[in-house]
């Protein structure tokens, strides 16, 4: 089997059509649709099978994806790891971390670790926690920077600082007055929440369970951002992170107040996870050990810096 036919097959099995394919390979497309028959002649079984314009997989070809995406995954972490043996100064380090973070935490992350490594690299994603993570074990992302991963058993994840929630409420609500606010006060409000699936979405759900009551969710977005402007716009309130300050200077575009927690301990932690299983690349390790060592020391005075990991 050729290594490029089983990229070529990976990309349709993944919804690509062969045209499409056919095109970013710069090959005819009966050119491609011989390679993937032969391919699924040495398999011995059809692996893709035709629905309208589209090629999906069989079971077989849903099985033998899942295979073959992992050999090519450490077949090209092989090839990294070589060339950043041959000159660690060219790496480069994929990383992965919350929306929420890409404004404030991560910048100054990568811009003082390549002030020391210039030629690094970085492939950078932003994606909630369920995405990240799965980025993480499928070998998209050497490093991610997360919530918490709750036990998965590949994943290391060593806490780096917790970061505080607030109740965000409209301008002109009964609450923007105040500066502190027992979360139990808000049982009867209207919030909005990120859709299941998302930590955040699942840390609302349980502090307010604490504070003894179920939210009544009105919204539910994907970004915190998003969420944050729809209360700004009155249709209810949430627990946000505060906005941060950029490099432009600080979060002055959010009218909607926030308020500090005060019978509920409302923080999330945030930390760096990678796979316990796997050596990282050298240049990947690096910025690992840069991260572990200088996030706390960035982090706004509202946060508190922690230490220690959760296999």
């Amino acid at each position: 089997m050729e290594l490029q036919v089983l990229r070529w097959f990976r990309e349709v099995a993944d919804g690509a059509t062969v045209t499409e394919t056919a095109e970013r390979a710069r090959i005819t497309q009966p050119a491609l649709s011989r390679a993937l028959a032969r391919l699924e002649n040495e398999v011995g079984t059809p692996l893709l099978t035709r629905s309208g314009r589209t090629l999906t997989p069989t079971p077989a070809g849903r099985l033998f994806r899942e295979h073959v995406g992992q050999a090519l995954d450490q077949y090209d972490l092989g090839l990294r790891a070589v060339a950043e043996l041959v000159d660690p100064a060219h790496g480069t380090v994929p990383l992965a971390f919350l929306h929420t973070l890409g404004t404030w935490l991560v910048p100054p992350l990568v811009s003082s670790f390549r002030e020391a490594h210039p030629q690094v690299r970085f492939e950078l994603h932003q994606h909630g926690e369920a995405s990240i993570l799965q980025e993480l074990v499928d070998g998209a992302a050497d490093l991610i920077i997360s919530s918490p991963t709750f036990g998965h058993p590949r994943v290391t994840w060593h806490r780096l600082l917790v970061e505080p929630l607030r109740l965000t409420v409209p301008p002109g609500h009964r609450f923007a007055g105040r500066e502190r606010i027992r979360l139990a006060e808000a049982a009867d409000e209207p919030f909005i929440l990120l859709r299941s699936g998302y930590a955040l979405r699942v840390l609302t759900e349980r502090l307010c369970a604490q504070a003894g009551f179920t939210p009544k969710i009105t919204f539910e977005g994907e970004e915190v951002e998003t969420l944050r402007a729809l209360v700004a716009a009155g249709l209810g309130v949430a627990l946000l992170p505060p906005p941060r300050a950029t490099a432009a200077g600080p979060d002055t575009t959010d009218p909607a107040p926030q308020l500090q927690v005060t019978d509920v301990d409302s923080t999330r932690e945030l930390g760096l996870a990678w796979l316990t299983d796997r050596e990282l690349p050298p240049s990947s390790a690096a910025f690992r050990e840069h991260v572990l060592r200088s996030a706390p020391e960035i982090t706004p005075a509202d946060y508190r810096a922690g230490s220690g990991s959760t296999p």
